[in-house]
């Protein structure tokens, strides 16, 4: 492979230029191989191997990892580092003369690992080199740190929070006044019930679950009971908690704030005391984990770190799923230790574009329940629930006792092609998803471009394309109860054109509200950004179909009716990464006066000149990752032209549960690309836990 001991320097050279050729050909970024040749500069000697796996480690954590597991890489180094990358992915055509599966071919975990033992450059723990491997896992030392940070956080929040005799008599009745209906008619417990009393009982809970299964609802619902169960002042009067709602985007954090407002308007409190002072108590407005932190400019620091913790009793992270290590490392920091912390998400979701995928490893026992006798004992006392024998394990660890899986869907009924299509995808079942599609379900629409071509995009862009559905356009709207078919851009569009009543600002204001709600009807997801399939040439696709059909008066630059998504946060306009918003054209202002209109948290628009946003994109289409955190009446999830391992059973699951009413997947569909994707699971390396 690399090197005999006695040709060292050479191997090292030659390593060296293969990441050369591998950052020049866009396999590496050019970070990786930059950092691999730090290291040699540093340590002249180091071992060839090291310089190898060093690059590889930070080559992987541009990709999500937290680290680089050198077992899975040499398992099947091709598909563990996706290296070589998909062909849209790489920079030119001309591939390097060698691969990393052929560096790696003729060397074993032992004599890998072994290599890796430089005192110099390496650790098994605290220190100051630039690398920590533990076992067979190889950390950049600075991710190390925020892996080791996270877990010690949790471990001290897991131990119970013990109720005295009194405040679990208290309990046991503000749960039932909350939970007030009997159990289901097939026997299985409230699991929103037990995990209001599994995150009341420690300072850290998981509440994890599947779109419309009513996290927020349950969340919402602790914070109640914590507040209630809070000691009273001298005079008996409530005192409140210090609560904090945050979510890693300004998309995430504006969905969350509409949802906890109508579920504190909606919370069932007659039957308790001070029912109005408790619903004053609870927050309804969220906010992002970095306005949150409050970020120092030109820094990646916070002003709310370990050194000034942020004055809370109680945090509620939503959209966890999309937290990466680096963020909660700093979220951990800045809670005093007697704060809780509450996680909301899907964990069957994409996992965070940043390094970690941390919900998914802590909930890795969530399916399984795993609660030990103990656990299922406390719940049956002071829920009056029964914890299942299939969810019970004598061996669930101290993190299972804190995580619960709400496993009933409110919004998707037994009979929604969208439920089922998004729970045999989760599952893995291929064989079951194939029977979906024959069966021609009413809400889901399979549109095979390789023999519709453009003709087949242009209806399902216009108008959604309700002939592809074999409901014909017949759909409910489970949160409205209203019937619509399945409609496309053409929807938003139309009623940006009708204009607004009049020209005051009031109606302008309504007008361009409309506009952005009308643009939620449709929206089209991407696996991949490059390829004719991807985002980019998707979207210069649909605005020069748009354009011939005169329903935007351009197809670049700025024009009326132009969506665009914000991908850097933008303190100074208060934008996030993530946000959404549409170019219009005011009346009574000057043609080419246009504003972009994005929605605000109190249910307004907010204003911005196109001239003031430095870092946003067209969105007519965006990635799945992209679309994390919002919900569209109909969602389209275009397959990419050729395989791509961007394509996996997370990213499908993740699009089919932002459709509402209507879901369609189109591409080429004979090629078995969606089928590769089920079979497919996305897996993150690290130890958190």
């Amino acid at each position: 492979m690399i090197a005999n001991d006695q040709d060292m320097a050479e191997s090292a050279r030659e390593v060296l230029g293969l990441l050369r050729e591998w950052a020049d050909a866009g396999w590496l970024r050019e970070l990786d191989g930059v950092f691999a040749a730090f290291l040699a500069r540093e340590v002249p000697d180091a071992d060839p191997r090291l310089l190898l796996a060093a690059a590889l480690a930070s080559h992987q954590l541009g990709r999500g990892h937290a680290c680089l597991d050198l077992a899975e890489v040499l398992r099947d180094p091709a598909q563990v580092l996706a290296l070589p990358p998909d062909e849209d992915e790489a920079a030119q055509p001309d591939a390097p003369r060698r691969t990393p599966a052929d560096l790696l071919s003729d060397l074993d975990l032992r004599t890998w690992t072994a290599a890796l033992r430089d005192a110099r450059l390496v650790a098994d723990g605290p220190g100051d080199t630039p690398l920590v491997l533990t076992g067979a896992r190889l950390y950049l030392r600075r991710y190390w740190q925020y892996e080791r940070s996270v877990r010690e956080a949790i471990e001290q929040r897991w131990a119970e929070a013990p109720l005295d005799e009194a405040a679990a008599g208290r309990l046991r009745q503000a749960l039932d006044a909350l939970f007030p209906h009997p159990a289901s008619a097939d026997g299985s417990p409230d699991w929103q019930k037990i995990a209001c009393a599994l995150a009341v009982r420690s300072h850290f809970g998981i509440i994890t679950g599947g779109p419309g299964t009513g996290k927020t609802t349950t969340v919402v619902k602790l914070l109640v009971l914590l507040q209630h169960l809070t000691p009273r002042d001298v005079q008996g009067r409530l005192r409140p908690l210090r609560i904090r709602l945050a979510a890693p985007t300004g998309k995430a954090a504006a969905r969350l704030n509409e949802s906890i407002v109508n579920a504190v308007q909606n919370l069932p409190l007659g039957q308790l005391p001070d029912a109005q002072s408790l619903r004053d108590a609870i927050p309804t407005e969220v906010t992002t984990v970095h306005r949150l932190l409050v970020p120092v400019p030109g820094t990646r620091r916070f002003r709310h770190d370990a050194h000034n913790p942020l004055p809370l009793d109680v945090l509620v992270l939503d959209e966890a799923s999309m937290v990466g290590l680096e963020s909660m490392a700093a979220v951990v920091a800045a809670l005093a230790p007697r704060t809780r912390l509450v996680l909301l998400g899907d964990k069957d979701q994409l996992a965070s574009v940043e390094a970690g995928g941390l919900l998914g490893q802590l909930c890795r026992g969530a399916d399984a329940g795993r609660y030990t006798a103990a656990t299922a004992d406390w719940v049956q006392a002071v829920t009056g629930q029964t914890v299942p024998p299939a969810q019970r394990d004598a061996a669930g660890a101290p993190l299972d006792q804190c995580v619960v899986k709400l496993r009933r869907s409110y919004r998707f009924g037994t009979d929604s092609g969208i439920g089922q299509l998004a729970q045999a995808v989760n599952d893995g079942d291929l064989k079951r998803v194939r029977h979906i599609r024959r069966e021609g379900r009413a809400d889901l629409a399979w549109l095979d471009l390789a023999k519709t071509g453009e003709a087949g995009l242009r209806r399902l862009v216009l108008r959604g394309g309700p002939e592809f559905f074999a409901g014909r356009g017949q759909g409910r709207l489970e949160d409205a109860g209203a019937i619509a078919p399945p409609m496309g851009l053409k929807h938003y569009l139309d009623v940006m054109h009708r204009g607004p009543a009049d020209d005051t600002p009031l109606a302008v204001d309504a007008w361009a509200r409309a506009v952005l709600d009308a643009s939620l009807s449709f929206q089209l997801l991407c696996a991949v950004r490059g390829g004719r399939h991807g985002v980019e040439r998707l979207n210069e696709r649909i605005a020069t179909l748009l354009h011939a059909e005169k329903l935007i008066a351009s197809a670049q630059g700025w024009y009326a009716g132009r969506p665009v998504m914000v991908t850097r946060n933008d303190y100074m306009l208060g934008l996030m990464n993530g946000d959404i918003g549409i170019a219009l054209q005011v009346p009574g202002q000057p043609q080419s006066m246009l504003r972009v209109a994005f929605p605000s948290s109190k249910g307004g628009v907010r204003w911005v000149l196109p001239s003031r946003l430095e870092a946003v994109e067209t969105a007519f289409a965006m990635t799945v990752h992209k679309s994390q955190g919002s919900e569209f009446v109909h969602t389209a999830l275009v397959l990419p032209d050729r395989p791509s391992r961007a394509l996996t059973r997370e990213l499908v699951y993740t699009a089919i549960t932002r459709a509402k009413a209507w879901f369609t997947v189109a591409g080429p569909l004979g090629d078995g690309l969606l089928e590769q994707a089920v079979q497919r699971p996305t897996l993150r390396a690290g130890g958190l836990l």
